[in-house]
């Protein structure tokens, strides 16, 4: 029999473990129902169970399980590792008892609940995706009682959160879709960490696995909004709209960090050929709007669509498209028009040098300042694709290669698609929000998303835009303005739907919190360069400032810019006031200039449409 139980050095056969603690505080033993019931116990107080190997016979002599525990003296943390191996048609199920903490991390999610043990997943691949806008996507969990799970990068994972087990964080290794097929064995390892709370253990994850960015984005981008077209006009860019709404912004007297051309300025997707024929003289275009003070950027995407002649069938004809198990480039992706879009293979250093190398000739021919990388996840790869490099990395290897590949482009561009990237310089943006109050992709959850991204190590992050996409209507003068509010201690801001679309108190509360913003970016350097060095959240949860805190533990609607800034904006439709929970600490009331004392609850505290409730820390 090749399962055994190995606990620091002491091997045990699975029938032979006892009932009782082997190595510190960790019992092992058969489950009733099959594989094996795992507890975290410390002075007679179980800190943790799990029912893991849930799927293995006993009996299968093709499994190998381990499982060895270790006291880490400079850190003062003890962990668990569990290792998984057997054969590629084997399914490794590792389940963990959310108990009555709170838990965070996970995916980018639409419907992004915080904490997460309020959010129901079954049976979800890990990996980044454009389902469910899970474009950043990382193997870190973490609890209020200072656990965290990393699973290593290699796991064919999927995460299910209440249906194989209710109340219980479900790990599954299984080789199927999206992993390849052709992988020869299966692997579920991963490690769980125990330190005396929440805040410590991030600070150790960070260390250990995430990784911190090592540098800082454009300071002008972080001070003064970005104004794009998306969501304003979508695909109806001119040369006239382009230049009116360049003017406009100019004679409202908005400062800007720069004006951003997005979709649909190409002549055909992929071809990264202006089309001079709704934008002549692009270059010269380019030159007048620089005159009204503005930087200029673009938007540019992975994809070449099938009908984008010659440029697809060159790069078919080199090999430079992600082809799926079948040898079939053909994906889909939002702008297929018709037509079916390639995937430019990133993990092939000779398609990523063909692409940046044109992306390059892009810019010098127009005097573009930077770029918005769009996309990126892997699931726009045909499906199941075939990718260079270690096949247990696939997927997620080209969504790596591509962010990788275009943060050399330097601190003014954005991407949106993350996995293990966190050390990049670069803005990280939202997946799009749509037009609404609510959790379904709405207000409700920019600050939420923004909570997931800090944890999972993305730290660099830019919102989306002020007021959402506009797919289902634009928004109104009361969640443009509220929106504004919830983004203003956040890094950046980002403008398309404008206030003088409503009325003249738009324009004055609007104008109000964009220079707010502003006084603060400092503040937001500061943060971002304590992100760099010790790899601190740049807007962290309100816990942070003690993480022992039942109550400040639970909040979601509420952040921290720093360790010194806590923001409370207002995400409920028609609300006038709102509940503020300040932790411990003497808080200066950023409205009224008063002072409370923390750990506290300001109930009903007044927030009209012109007001959000911030506070400062007091030395």
């Amino acid at each position: 029999m090749k399962w055994l139980l190995l606990l620091t050095g002491v091997t045990v056969a699975l029938c032979a473990i006892p009932k009782a603690p082997l190595q510190r505080d960790v019992l092992v033993e058969e489950h009733e129902d099959g594989g094996l019931l795992l507890s975290a116990i410390s002075a007679s107080t179980t800190l943790l169970t799990g029912h893991i190997g849930r799927r293995v016979a006993s009996d299968d002599e093709e499994v190998i399980f381990d499982i060895n525990t270790a006291y880490d003296e400079e850190s003062g943390g003890y962990r668990i590792s569990i290792h998984w191996d057997g054969p590629a048609d084997r399914v490794f199920e590792d389940c963990f008892n959310f108990g009555s903490l709170q838990w965070y991390g996970g995916p980018e999610q639409k419907q992004q609940y915080w904490p997460i043990q309020n959010s129901n997943l079954q049976k979800y691949s890990i990996i980044s995706k454009e389902e469910d806008n899970s474009a950043v996507s990382e193997r870190y969990w973490l609890n209020s009682a200072g656990q965290y799970f990393y699973v290593q990068p290699e796991a064919p994972l999927f995460i299910d959160y209440h249906n194989v087990e209710d109340n219980h964080i479900c790990f599954i290794a299984e080789v199927a879709a999206p992993y390849s097929s052709k992988r020869t064995h299966n692997s579920l390892k991963y490690d769980i960490w125990f330190f005396e709370n929440a805040k410590v253990a991030h600070q150790h994850a960070v260390d250990t696995y995430l990784g911190k960015p090592t540098g800082l984005p454009d300071y002008r981008m972080i001070q003064y909004p970005v104004f794009s077209t998306w969501a304003r006009y979508s695909r109806g860019i001119d040369r006239d709209s382009l230049w009116a709404f360049a003017n406009e912004i100019k004679d409202t007297g908005f400062p800007n960090a720069q004006f951003e051309i997005d979709d649909l300025w190409e002549i055909c997707y992929g071809s990264l050929t202006v089309d001079e024929r709704k934008l002549p003289d692009f270059k010269g275009l380019i030159q007048e709007i620089k005159s009204l003070g503005f930087r200029v950027t673009i938007w540019v995407h992975p994809f070449i669509n099938k009908n984008c002649e010659p440029w697809f069938s060159d790069a078919l004809e080199k090999g430079y498209l992600v082809l799926n198990e079948e040898g079939n480039p053909e994906s889909t992706w939002w702008n297929n028009n018709g037509s079916l879009p390639g995937y430019i293979d990133f993990t092939n250093p000779d398609a990523a040098e063909w692409y940046t190398s044109r992306i390059q000739d892009l810019i010098d021919t127009y005097d573009i300042d930077s770029l918005k990388f769009d996309a990126g996840e892997s699931s726009w790869s045909p499906q199941i694709p075939v990718q260079n490099g270690d096949i247990d990395l696939h997927p997620g290897h080209v969504v790596e290669s591509y962010v990788r590949a275009v943060a050399k482009f330097g601190p003014m561009i954005e991407i949106r698609a993350g996995m293990r990237t966190q050390d990049l310089p670069v803005f990280v943006r939202m997946v799009d929000k749509d037009t609404l109050w609510d959790f379904n992709n709405g207000l409700a959850t920019l600050v939420t998303t923004l909570l997931q991204m800090n944890l999972n190590g993305y730290t660099l992050v830019l919102p989306d835009m002020i007021g959402g996409n506009g797919y289902n209507e634009s928004p109104s003068k009361e969640l443009l303005v509220r929106w504004l509010q919830a983004n203003v201690f956040m890094p950046t801001l980002q403008y398309s739907f404008v206030p003088w679309d409503h009325d003249e108190e738009a324009v004055e509360i609007c104008r109000k919190y964009t220079h707010l913003h502003a006084e603060y970016a400092d503040e937001i350097v500061a943060a971002m360069e304590a992100s760099i060095q010790k790899g601190t959240p740049v807007n962290p949860p309100i816990w942070w400032l003690d993480p022992t805190d039942q109550d400040a533990l639970a909040v979601w609607d509420e952040f921290l810019l720093g360790e010194r800034v806590l923001a409370a904006p207002v995400l409920q439709q028609g609300a006038v006031s709102r509940d503020v929970y300040l932790p411990r600490g003497s808080w200066r009331d950023g409205v009224t200039g008063e002072l409370h004392q923390g750990p506290l609850w300001l109930r009903d505290y007044p927030a009209p449409l012109d007001t959000l409730p911030y506070f400062t820390l007091e030395d």
